[in-house]
């Protein structure tokens, strides 16, 4: 089975899913901004911008979108690292499956599998893993939201000590926060999840490199 094809039409999917749903949502914010019908504002002196529950319903939907084709992303790379422990006949040990599985996470443990029956490690990639790693890590905080009252969720005071300073933030809030990188200190509130179209097309990139570099080290192997 050619996994590399079958995962690269995940990403295709998933890249052609988010650009096309979101159209609604982007298109509705440049109407509100540019003052077309139907958001044409009335005449109005109470200082509030106009249509300003019609925007961040529709910042709020692209959010949502963001984080589904995320939890989407994670999927594939699990399926994909899956499929090559599959393929390459060779189980994952039941040791590896006590310890670092359970201890450090599915990436760490393939990662872990990988490198000791292939000397395939995955730190010899090209890509950002830290990235990857966030990418999986996110997804469970996506999963498993924290509140019933908001649509978001944030990351939790243990994934900031794992991360030391996430990728899927907003520079905004995290100023705001007081939350440095330089600094690394992470004080009273938790940072949002937060995922841009910019964020999950670099994470997608970031996915595809790895593939392209474990694809051509494992089949030298295997």
């Amino acid at each position: 089975m050619d996994i590399h094809y079958f995962l690269g039409k995940r990403i295709t999917f998933i890249r052609q899913f988010y650009t096309t749903a979101s159209e609604p949502f982007i298109e509705r914010k440049r109407k509100i901004e540019a003052h077309e019908e139907p958001f044409v504002p009335p005449y109005s002196e109470d200082g509030e911008p106009p249509f300003l529950d019609d925007r961040l319903e529709a910042d709020e939907s692209l959010h949502i979108l963001a984080y589904s084709c995320i939890s989407m992303l994670a999927a594939a790379l699990h399926l994909y690292l899956e499929s090559w422990v599959k393929q390459s006949c060779i189980e994952i040990d039941e040791s590896l499956k006590k310890s670092a599985f359970k201890n450090n996470g599915w990436f760490s443990g393939y990662n872990a599998h990988f490198t000791k029956h292939f000397n395939v490690a995955f730190e010899t990639s090209p890509a950002n893993l830290k990235i990857l790693e966030e990418v999986v890590l996110i997804r469970n905080r996506i999963e498993h939201p924290s509140s019933i009252t908001d649509q978001k969720t944030q990351y939790s005071a243990s994934d900031l000590k794992k991360l030391r300073y996430p990728f899927f933030v907003d520079e905004t809030e995290m100023s705001l926060l007081g939350y440095s990188a330089e600094e690394e200190v992470f004080l009273f509130m938790l940072p949002t999840v937060h995922v841009t179209e910019a964020q999950l097309f670099t994470a997608i990139s970031e996915i595809e490199s790895f593939s392209d570099w474990f694809d051509t080290a494992i089949e030298a192997v295997v």
